[in-house]
């Protein structure tokens, strides 16, 4: 890093596969709830947020850039090891280019140590969008009760049509299948032409062309030996997964609700809960989080400036 103009440059450079035990040691040192704080959901993002990271004393720093607007998450460290210092440092390098510091994802006990180190700086809004869902395992297997009455409908249904359906781990040799399946899905979304739902398929492709050595793990459903749904995830911390990605054919009635049920069942009985990432304020995928019953939201906040 080099002095600037009264600020700071910071060699941000781009995440790569070989980065991840860094950024595994600085994500496993504290408990974070916050779906995004993985090294596969920032590897998998990487090239359409524009990922990078720096060091800065003891704090892993991590820029992205979305729709036109850069901002970072909150430092990743012990606040009493100099993470004032690495935020002063990440205002100043923004100010030297010309932008509003913006910190995303930060949940609320990193609100709370970003305002004790420097009371006043930052303004914190709810990002009420991207607040991850988190349920209970059992409750997505057992699916029991008034309440998931209509999932309990669309499984029989589809136990009852697909009598002889498997469900299978998810393995390298159903990689290409499961792509197939992720196109397919992409294809008659009626906003297919969305950037979002066009990144999608390349973080889908770079997850699962790599998911050994990301340690992920997963499962798909088969009919008559071809792949009708698939989803992968991963340990977030000591007592919550995640499902990063769940994909079938919407052509077959029941089929989510299966792909989800097995995946918690085979992977995730002993964990006690599922964290399955943010609604992104689209209706329908808020209405079918919804429709599961979360347990807990886990939310996140956006901080400015104050001016």
């Amino acid at each position: 890093m080099r002095q600037f103009q009264g600020g700071f440059i910071i060699n941000f450079q781009p995440i790569r596969l070989a980065d991840k035990p860094l950024f595994d040691s600085f994500l496993r040192k504290r408990r974070y709830e916050n779906a995004h704080f993985s090294f596969t959901n920032l590897f998998m993002w990487r090239s359409g947020f524009q990922v990078e990271w720096a060091l800065l004393g003891e704090h892993l720093c991590i820029r992205a850039a979305w729709d036109g607007e850069h901002y970072i998450l909150p430092p990743f460290g012990a606040p009493d090891q100099g993470m004032g210092d690495a935020l002063d440092r990440l205002a100043e390098h923004f100010a030297a280019q010309g932008w509003p510091l913006v910190i995303r994802g930060a949940e609320a006990f990193m609100t709370e140590e970003l305002n004790a180190l420097r009371p006043g700086l930052l303004r914190w809004e709810a990002d009420e969008d991207n607040f991850d869902y988190v349920y209970n395992t059992q409750d997505l297997i057992d699916l029991s009760g008034r309440k998931y009455h209509s999932k309990k409908n669309h499984l029989n249904s589809f136990k009852r049509s697909y009598s002889d359906y498997s469900y299978v781990p998810l393995t390298p040799d159903l990689v290409p299948a499961c792509l197939e399946v992720a196109q397919n899905w992409w294809l008659q979304q009626p906003d297919s032409e969305d950037v979002s739902l066009k990144l999608e398929q390349q973080a889908i492709a770079d997850a699962l062309g790599n998911m050994e050595y990301l340690g992920l793990n997963g499962g798909a459903i088969l009919l008559s030996g071809q792949v009708a749904a698939f989803t992968f995830g991963e340990r977030l911390n000591e007592d919550t997964a995640v499902a990063h990605v769940e994909k079938g054919n919407p052509e077959i009635r029941g089929v989510f609700t299966a792909i989800n049920q097995e995946y918690c069942r085979n992977t995730w009985a002993h964990i006690p809960y599922i964290n399955r990432e943010e609604d992104m304020g689209i209706p329908g995928l808020r209405k079918a989080k919804q429709s599961y019953h979360p347990v807990t939201m886990i939310k996140k906040y956006v901080g400015t400036l104050q001016k």
